[in-house]
């Protein structure tokens, strides 16, 4: 598709950055040149799959095609992730060469050993050395040869081979490799289709390019119609509409998060002067939707729903506000769903006397599910086999049939539109993150001090998601270390999965299956002045979990501390 539109239309933006424009042709050049810098250099072959650990740039791009024109795939690492989770996700694509940011070269060093054990070959985007032994990767680009890259490298390329790794926390243990084909990526071009986006829309990406949203539907999508694409390196508020304007978007991409950024900034009288006149995303927040619409004028909102490796989506193709779609006849039989009952204590659906799980009625919350056929399958993840297993849900309706889990709720209502409900189980969502909450409790089990450990998501006022709290039993005979942990989660986990808050307990309640109780602790929240256990705040400025006061909950409160 790609070499299509350079061919067609080879002197025509695809991506602006800045203040640099990439045309079709100029992108089209610098991948073959990032083809055959890796062939020559870092042997890479075809079938071989090539790790990049970067921010957004043109370079993602061009990197990445490169590698499809020699028939490789490519793991998008989030930039985000360190250390053990960084050698995690990156050893599960088995990949044995890593291109990475200049900016990220602190945390490359901090793996550097397990990595040189391992033979993995590390290359900076820079042309000259930022370190030394390490290797660079711009000037074998420039040096190398922009003629077209032989199409026998990619021959034997199928719709249903692996084209990338996207990486999701899903709803337990570290983040999982989905397996995302070359089929399931033009599927996720099928959403500019059914938006109607013309060669001559400009969209913006301000997301970044390790997420589905930004690469499969935004890059993907923008090559489908032969469009143009503006990419920012990091999401701003504040820029935002500055950008819409100085590119001239007319489509712009979020997920819920950002709309409620954008409402968040102060009012200004040029807010509606721009030519947007479509948002297409996904996570957005009735209350918010509404807001946007005030303040920013008539833009059309095409909310979706999806998962990155799930065999199931909806679009609002009716502009229903709070709605992420609407059940289809057509789409019924393409790619068959269900609601069903859920028992959110147990944790698992609810079957009835026969063992069939039980549909739900109109208006009533329900498990969503997606029947697994030759046309709607569903890939799973790389590595542990068992991570694909526990997706699926088998024996439903009748004995052998086999569902995908999606892990949420969601609600029809008479009119058959469709809304999304909540989140079940060991999954919330931070900063536009998924958190899985075993992973974190896995990771703070490591301490000594630290005997049990229940982690949960807890709602801030005036914020959108959920964040990290977990509640403690200590060891006996030992104390809480504030500086430990705090020096614990930093080196193990991401940001924005790193409880803020910690709560210390004599006991964790249990259920009567041996599953521990979240909704209680979830509804008390970090208050200290309702909860009478000692609680303590993750402080940046001290790089310690400190005594959690009124001052500091007040503070969050009226957003004087950031989150």
């Amino acid at each position: 598709m790609f070499l299509d539109k350079a061919e067609r239309f080879p002197d025509k933006p695809f991506i602006l950055y800045k203040d640099e424009v990439y045309s079709y042709s100029k992108m089209d050049k610098l991948s073959n040149q990032a083809a055959r810098a890796l062939r020559k250099h870092a042997s890479v072959k075809s079938g071989d799959c090539v790790a990049v650990y970067m921010t957004n740039s043109p370079a993602y791009i061009w990197i990445w095609l490169g590698l499809s024109k020699l028939g490789c795939s490519i793991a998008c690492l989030n930039n985000n992730i360190r250390t053990q989770s960084f050698l995690h996700c990156f050893r599960c694509s088995g990949a044995k060469v890593i291109i990475a940011d200049p900016e990220l070269h602190d945390a490359i060093e901090e793996v550097m050993p397990e990595l040189r054990k391992e033979n993995v070959q590390v290359y900076y985007l820079s042309e000259t050395a930022i370190s030394e032994n390490s290797e660079t990767f711009l000037d074998k680009v420039k040096a190398a040869s922009d003629e077209s890259v032989p199409k026998s490298l990619r021959s034997f390329v199928t719709g249903k081979s692996l084209a990338m790794y996207i990486y999701t926390s899903g709803t337990t243990g570290l983040p999982k490799a989905a397996y995302i084909s070359h089929n399931r990526m033009l599927l996720a071009t099928g959403l500019f289709d059914i938006c109607r986006i013309q060669p001559r829309d400009i969209v913006y990406t301000p997301l970044p390019l390790y997420h589905s949203s930004a690469m499969m539907i935004g890059i993907c999508g923008t090559i489908s119609k032969g469009c143009t694409v503006v990419l920012r390196q990091k999401f701003s508020a504040s820029q935002f509409w500055d950008d819409c304007r100085k590119y001239n978007v007319t489509v712009i991409q979020y997920i819920g998060e950002v709309l409620r950024y954008l409402c968040n900034v102060p009012k200004r009288d040029d807010d509606a002067s721009h030519n947007v006149r479509m948002a297409l995303g996904n996570g957005l927040r009735t209350d918010i939707w509404s807001e946007f619409l005030r303040r920013f004028g008539e833009v059309r909102v095409y909310e979706f729903y999806a998962a990155t490796e799930g065999n199931i989506g909806f679009i609002n193709y009716t502009n229903t506000v709070g709605s992420v779609g609407r059940v289809n006849y057509f789409q019924q039989k393409v790619m068959p769903f269900e609601l069903i009952k859920y028992d959110v204590e147990k944790d698992e659906p609810v079957r009835n006397a026969k063992g069939w799980c039980v549909k739900t009625k109109k208006g009533q919350p329900g498990l969503l599910i997606g029947k697994i056929t030759v046309l709607s399958p569903f890939a799973g993840y790389a590595g542990d086999k068992s991570h694909t297993e526990k997706k699926i849900l088998r024996d439903v309706f009748r004995k052998g049939d086999t569902y995908f889990n999606s892990g949420d709720l969601l609600t029809v209502d008479q009119q058959n539109f469709i809304y999304f409900h909540d989140r079940i189980g060991d999954t919330f969502r931070w900063k536009g993150e998924n958190v899985a909450t075993n992973e974190v409790a896995d990771i703070l089990s490591l301490m000594t001090f630290i005997q049990e450990v229940n982690v949960y998501g807890v709602p801030v006022p005036n914020h959108e998601g959920r964040i990290g709290m977990a509640a403690i039993r200590l060891r006996e005979y030992y104390e809480f270390d504030g500086r430990k942990l705090y020096a614990h989660v930093r080196d193990f986990l991401p940001n924005y999965a790193r409880p803020r808050f910690i709560r210390i307990q004599d006991t964790l309640e249990i259920t009567g299956t041996f599953k521990q109780r979240k909704v209680e602790l979830v509804k008390q929240g970090f208050d200290p002045s309702i909860i009478t256990d000692p609680l303590y705040f993750l402080d940046e400025r001290e790089k310690k979990y400190v005594s959690m006061t009124q001052t500091i909950f007040d503070e969050i409160k009226s957003k004087k501390m950031r989150l």
